[in-house]
């Protein structure tokens, strides 16, 4: 049996689902695009092949290994993009809750369906068919907050980008009464990736005990921004510019509270890490990035401790 327990974004991972980039198909067409940083790369016929994608994930599985982190897998679906494994379910406490995902990708849940085997039934949460929440969206803090990113425009069907609704916030708020469940309202755009926070760990991301990345750009209401800014304190928030929102500087994963994995290519952010006395495992993904999603967005924990 898998054991659920996840409270927070960095105590020391334990087990985790990690996508696969494997048989991840052809590049799409432009219809087929899912958000506008792909729809950029697709015309500008620099879209991620998969031999680099894979290379790019087994380096993260790497550092896994070196730190005796459990690693699962999805079954390999051929000709199908299975990388990120934080859209398709996330795990709050002890409850594996599974996302309402674009129903194109419904066949990403099925592919670890073993795993799913493993958890106690009573566990594992299906939301209501209104219901629309992605784990990328969900962020665990200190034990007792949850954060969810969402959108409040009344034009949020016709947002591909717009993936958690309120009925989705008000799912959690309702399941997990004694927490502190606040949601962000954040910026969406189907045709400039530099102004669409796709999830909230798109521009804002705990990290070790008290400090997080942030991007004020991300969020559409100033005092919602402004609330995390309070919680954390302005001298333990590291501030991204659009450009590095843009190249994901806020989706890093970590391991531990001392333990960061990053991109390489964050220059200014690994420096600021490693000044506030962090860890910094650097490994390559800047060719998944170029799918509008990183580190965390292709790792989903089910246990830490």
């Amino acid at each position: 049996m898998v054991k659920l327990h996840v409270v927070d974004e960095t105590s020391m991972l334990k087990a985790v689902v990690l996508g696969t980039a494997q048989s991840n198909g052809p590049t799409p067409s432009l219809e087929e695009a899912y958000d506008p940083k792909s729809y950029e790369h697709i015309k500008a016929g620099t879209y991620p092949v998969e031999k680099d994608m894979v290379i790019e994930m087994n380096a993260i599985n790497e550092v896994f290994n070196k730190y005796g982190v459990q690693v699962y897998r999805p079954n390999v679906i051929p000709d199908y993009n299975q990388i990120f494994a934080r859209d398709i379910a996330f795990v709050i406490d002890d409850f594996f809750i599974k996302s309402n995902i674009l129903p194109d990708r419904i066949k990403e849940l099925d592919a670890f369906q073993y795993v799913i085997d493993q958890i106690d039934p009573s566990k594992i949460i299906t939301l209501p068919e209104e219901v629309h929440i992605e784990g990328g969206d969900v962020m665990l803090w200190n034990g007792d907050h949850i954060f969810i990113g969402t959108y409040k425009g009344t034009d949020y069907p016709d947002h591909i980008t717009a993936r958690t609704n309120m009925h989705g916030v008000n799912f959690i708020k309702e399941f997990f009464p004694n927490k502190i469940v606040k949601e962000f309202d954040l910026v969406k755009s189907k045709i400039e990736a530099r102004d669409n926070a796709l999830h909230l760990d798109c521009c804002f991301q705990p990290v070790g005990k008290n400090k997080a990345i942030i991007y004020k750009g991300g969020f559409r209401n100033e005092k919602e921004y402004q609330y995390l800014v309070n919680l954390f304190g302005d001298k333990n928030l590291f501030h991204i510019t659009r450009d590095e929102m843009y190249h994901m500087n806020s989706n890093v994963f970590s391991i531990s509270p001392e333990v960061v994995v990053s991109e390489r290519n964050f220059t200014r952010l690994n420096t600021w890490l490693r000044k506030q006395g962090f860890t910094v495992e650097e490994v390559p993904y800047a060719e998944i990035a170029k799918q509008e999603g990183l580190l965390r967005c292709s790792t989903m924990p089910l246990i830490r401790e």
